[in-house]
């Protein structure tokens, strides 16, 4: 079944059955492996990535499902090669670790941050709630995401 849909802002087509995970299509025909595959059971938020705006898992998203929708991976986030504010401040603050969770947060984050630019601890805790991380006690990953929040609004770090 061919199936089109924008990834990333570039329309795409892949030809595959109907039932095949969109985490196969994204890390297959399309090339784009940022997306992990963790559990492959919706359990880890390894493979998350955004379908018209909102985190889903991509091992439980059948991509005939994604007929004319859009997809975001982690590979969408960065802006003519430059990391983007949120990918950054990750960097900066210590919210990656070895990288398996990584594009999934950042996923998570990014959706957070769409609908809520100024997001209390609590909200980001709640947002990441799928996410599992096992190198970090997630401090680290808050931090990071209210400073993007904060940089994002214009301001230098994280809200108290």
């Amino acid at each position: 079944m061919k199936v089109s849909l924008v990834v990333n802002g570039s329309p795409r087509e892949v030809d595959l059955p109907p039932l095949s995970r969109l985490l196969d299509a994204l890390r297959g025909p399309l090339g784009l492996t940022g997306t992990k595959e963790g559990c492959a059971e919706g359990e880890c938020g390894a493979c998350t990535v955004l379908l018209d705006g909102d985190p889903v898992n991509a091992c439980l998203v059948a991509i005939g499902q994604c007929e004319g929708r859009r997809v975001t991976t982690v590979e969408g986030l960065a802006c003519a090669g430059h990391l983007s504010p949120l990918q950054r401040c990750f960097v900066e603050e210590g919210g990656a670790q070895c990288g398996i969770c990584t594009p999934g947060m950042l996923l998570s984050a990014e959706a957070l941050l769409a609908r809520s630019p100024d997001p209390s601890e609590l909200e980001v805790r709640e947002a990441l709630a799928g996410n599992l991380c096992r190198c970090t006690g997630y401090q680290r990953i808050v931090e990071s995401v209210r400073a993007a929040a904060a940089l994002r609004r214009g301001g230098g770090g994280a809200a108290p």
